[in-house]
Protein backbone atom coordinates (compact mmCIF):
# COMPACT_ATOMS: atom_id res chain seq x y z
CA UNK A 1 0.00 0.00 0.00
CA UNK A 2 1.59 3.63 -1.35
CA UNK A 3 1.42 6.17 1.30
CA UNK A 4 1.03 9.84 0.56
CA UNK A 5 0.13 12.96 2.43
CA UNK A 6 -2.65 15.02 2.83
CA UNK A 7 -2.14 18.43 1.24
CA UNK A 8 -4.53 20.59 3.09
CA UNK A 9 -4.42 23.22 0.40
CA UNK A 10 -4.76 21.50 -2.70
CA UNK A 11 -8.13 19.93 -0.60
CA UNK A 12 -9.30 23.58 0.58
CA UNK A 13 -8.68 24.83 -2.91
CA UNK A 14 -11.13 21.74 -4.52
CA UNK A 15 -14.10 23.60 -2.15
CA UNK A 16 -16.24 25.75 -3.80
CA UNK A 17 -18.69 26.65 -0.94
CA UNK A 18 -18.55 28.36 2.19
CA UNK A 19 -19.37 26.91 4.88
CA UNK A 20 -19.60 23.88 3.86
CA UNK A 21 -16.91 21.32 5.34
CA UNK A 22 -15.96 18.22 3.34
CA UNK A 23 -13.73 15.37 5.20
CA UNK A 24 -9.85 15.03 4.32
CA UNK A 25 -9.13 11.95 6.75
CA UNK A 26 -11.04 9.65 9.41
CA UNK A 27 -9.01 9.17 12.93
CA UNK A 28 -10.62 6.77 14.79
CA UNK A 29 -14.52 7.69 15.35
CA UNK A 30 -12.96 11.39 14.31
CA UNK A 31 -13.48 13.07 10.79
CA UNK A 32 -10.57 15.72 10.16
CA UNK A 33 -13.16 18.51 8.21
CA UNK A 34 -11.77 21.61 6.23
CA UNK A 35 -13.93 24.78 5.19
CA UNK A 36 -13.78 27.79 3.33
CA UNK A 37 -15.60 30.02 5.28
CA UNK A 38 -16.31 33.82 5.37
CA UNK A 39 -19.07 36.07 7.76
CA UNK A 40 -20.52 34.77 10.08
CA UNK A 41 -22.08 31.31 10.52
CA UNK A 42 -25.05 30.48 13.22
CA UNK A 43 -24.87 30.36 17.17
CA UNK A 44 -25.09 26.98 17.78
CA UNK A 45 -23.55 24.14 20.51
CA UNK A 46 -22.29 20.74 20.23
CA UNK A 47 -23.94 18.76 23.62
CA UNK A 48 -21.57 15.93 23.28
CA UNK A 49 -18.71 17.00 21.90
CA UNK A 50 -16.11 19.35 21.91
CA UNK A 51 -14.74 21.17 18.58
CA UNK A 52 -11.29 21.67 17.55
CA UNK A 53 -11.02 24.79 15.15
CA UNK A 54 -7.88 25.06 13.66
CA UNK A 55 -6.83 28.29 11.50
CA UNK A 56 -4.62 27.19 7.87
CA UNK A 57 -5.07 30.57 6.81
CA UNK A 58 -6.60 34.07 7.40
CA UNK A 59 -8.34 34.67 10.76
CA UNK A 60 -10.85 33.66 12.81
CA UNK A 61 -12.77 35.28 15.44
CA UNK A 62 -15.28 32.39 17.81
CA UNK A 63 -17.53 34.42 19.80
CA UNK A 64 -19.30 32.52 22.69
CA UNK A 65 -22.19 34.30 25.02
CA UNK A 66 -20.10 35.07 28.39
CA UNK A 67 -16.35 36.25 25.36
CA UNK A 68 -14.46 35.36 22.56
CA UNK A 69 -11.10 34.20 21.03
CA UNK A 70 -9.37 35.65 18.33
CA UNK A 71 -7.84 32.95 16.06
CA UNK A 72 -4.69 33.64 13.60
CA UNK A 73 -3.12 31.78 11.08
CA UNK A 74 -1.86 28.48 12.73
CA UNK A 75 -3.35 29.02 16.06
CA UNK A 76 -6.09 26.29 17.56
CA UNK A 77 -9.20 26.63 20.09
CA UNK A 78 -11.12 23.93 21.03
CA UNK A 79 -14.48 24.61 22.14
CA UNK A 80 -16.07 22.87 25.05
CA UNK A 81 -18.96 20.72 24.61
CA UNK A 82 -22.41 22.70 25.17
CA UNK A 83 -20.80 26.03 25.04
CA UNK A 84 -23.25 28.00 22.55
CA UNK A 85 -20.47 29.40 20.00
CA UNK A 86 -20.54 31.55 16.46
CA UNK A 87 -17.52 31.20 14.02
CA UNK A 88 -16.83 34.29 12.39
CA UNK A 89 -14.51 35.28 9.70
CA UNK A 90 -14.23 38.84 8.56
CA UNK A 91 -12.47 38.17 5.37
CA UNK A 92 -11.91 34.22 3.33
CA UNK A 93 -10.75 32.14 6.12
CA UNK A 94 -9.82 27.94 5.49
CA UNK A 95 -10.22 26.12 8.43
CA UNK A 96 -9.70 22.56 10.21
CA UNK A 97 -12.46 21.00 12.20
CA UNK A 98 -11.53 17.97 14.35
CA UNK A 99 -14.98 16.38 15.34
CA UNK A 100 -16.89 12.68 16.16
CA UNK A 101 -17.90 11.34 13.05
CA UNK A 102 -21.25 12.39 12.14
CA UNK A 103 -21.39 16.01 13.96
CA UNK A 104 -23.61 18.06 12.28
CA UNK A 105 -21.53 21.44 11.80
CA UNK A 106 -25.07 23.68 13.67
CA UNK A 107 -25.08 21.64 16.30
CA UNK A 108 -28.77 21.07 18.04
CA UNK A 109 -30.29 24.28 16.18
CA UNK A 110 -32.53 24.23 13.28
CA UNK A 111 -31.14 26.67 11.13
CA UNK A 112 -31.26 24.89 7.64
CA UNK A 113 -29.45 28.16 5.97
CA UNK A 114 -26.07 26.90 7.29
CA UNK A 115 -26.67 22.74 7.64
CA UNK A 116 -24.14 20.27 5.78
CA UNK A 117 -23.80 16.86 6.91
CA UNK A 118 -20.14 17.24 5.30
CA UNK A 119 -21.07 17.43 1.35
CA UNK A 120 -19.32 15.93 -1.47
CA UNK A 121 -15.83 17.25 -3.21
CA UNK A 122 -16.39 19.85 -5.76
CA UNK A 123 -14.26 19.05 -8.93
CA UNK A 124 -11.46 21.00 -9.54
CA UNK A 125 -11.29 23.48 -12.38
Amino acid sequence: MPFSPVDLTECVDRIKDLWSPRIVAQVNDYHVKLARIQGPFVWHSHDNTNELFFVISGSLRIEMRDGHVNLNEGQMFVVPRGVEHRPVAGDECHILLFEPAGTCNTGASDNSEFLSTTGEWDDAT
